[in-house]
């Protein structure tokens, strides 16, 4: 029986800047660095995001940006603070998507790999009972 997820591995081309990326955006904490060592497929990292374990690898961008995303739960009061957070680090942010009213707000953004991100207010009973009003 699945328990639920047990990590999620991206590959980028700069650890520290990754590093960075995570601390000031998902408040982060580094808890392993291979440094030079290799256990894997290449030098990595990992982080918890609150009790998620993300693990980051050196390689390769993705060559190029799709709708492939990993989506964070965050408060709608909390909005303001990430929007305000992802402006300053200079980084690609589309607030919102044309959709239907009711099922919370997103901030999408784009990490220095290509890999998408959102930061969403809302539920999936939100999404599932707004749809269902159609």
């Amino acid at each position: 029986m699945i328990q639920g997820i047990s990590h999620i591995t991206f590959i980028v081309r700069d650890l520290e800047k990754m590093k960075k990326f995570l601390t000031f955006i998902f408040d982060a904490q580094e808890v392993y660095s291979s440094g030079e060592q290799t256990f894997s497929i290449s030098k990595e990292k990992f982080f918890l995001i609150n009790d998620l374990w993300i693990a980051i690898m050196k390689g390769e961008s993705l060559s190029e940006k799709t709708y492939n995303h990993l989506a964070f739960k965050i408060t709608e009061q909390d909005y303001e603070l990430y929007a305000a957070r992802l402006k300053s680090l200079g980084v690609e942010v589309n607030e919102g998507r044309s959709r239907v009213e009711g099922e919370g707000r997103s901030l999408y953004f784009y990490d220095y790999d290509n890999h998408l991100f959102e930061l969403h207010t809302g539920t999936l009973n939100q999404r599932l009972q707004r749809y269902l009003e159609d």
